[in-house]
Order: C-alpha cells, then structure tokens, then sequence
C-alpha cells in the first residue's frame, strides 16, 4: 500500500510539473542577450546583430523594440510572425557621438513572448576619447 501511494505521489508531481513546463505561446530565446563592443573611439558607429530562435509553440509577435536613448537605433526586425521552431534577428545600432566612458545600454522587445528573460537585449560600449592631431 505504501509503495502504490508513493508511485501515485511520484506521478502526480510529474504530471504538475510537465504542465507547468509546457505552457502555450511564443517564447524568445537568445543566442546571447548581452554584447560588449569593447573600446570605440567618440563618434564611432557600430552594430550587432542580436540572433533568437521563437522556442514557444505559438508564432511570434514583435510589435516594438523599444531604447533608452537616442544614441540606439534598433533596426530590421522582423514585422511578420515568426513561427515556432524559426530563427529571428534585431539589429542594433549605436552612435558615440557625444558620448565618453562606460556605457551599458538596455534595449527592450515588445513581443506576445511569454518568457520574460526574453524581453531584453543589452551591450556594452567603453568610449574612447577621439584624438586630434595639430
């Protein structure tokens, strides 16, 4: 008796944790959430491009991608669904004009995504003071 309520137990917790587990919608998964463009001189401009893959099991829906300042341009992503299982990609853009020192820059995704890690990017920038030469 004890060894069938025990397999019951044991199943029961299974079964909760395989629902919790599969929950329904799009889920974004990054190759790499974070980027660092190490040292860039004042005024440089450089990109990356952030690659994911909709590991959910529903299509995926960006309706934004959303900056915290001007110097961030967020560029081609896509605006059709991206299905289940498909590859997807946003590039970013930073402008250093302007700017000196440490930087660390968040970039938010709107999406129907129902993991929450996956709704954002970040990198890193060191810049440079630009030297002129008389």
């Amino acid at each position: 008796m004890k060894k069938l309520f025990f397999v019951l137990l044991a199943l029961s917790i299974a079964s909760v944790s395989f629902a919790q587990t599969s929950a329904k919608g799009a889920a974004i998964t990054w190759e790499k959430s974070t980027f660092d463009f190490g040292d860039v001189t004042q005024g440089d401009k450089v990109e990356h491009v952030f690659k994911f893959k909709n590991t959910g099991s529903e299509p995926l829906i960006i309706t934004n991608v959303q900056v915290t300042c001007g110097c961030t341009v967020p560029k081609g992503w896509a605006r059709d669904p991206i299905a289940a299982g498909q590859p997807g990609e946003i590039t970013i853009a930073f402008n250093s004009l302007g700017k000196f020192g440490k930087q660390n820059k968040v970039v938010t995704v709107i999406s129907n995504a129902i993991n929450p890690e996956g709704g954002q990017i970040s990198f890193l920038a060191n810049v440079l003071e630009k030297k002129t030469f008389n």
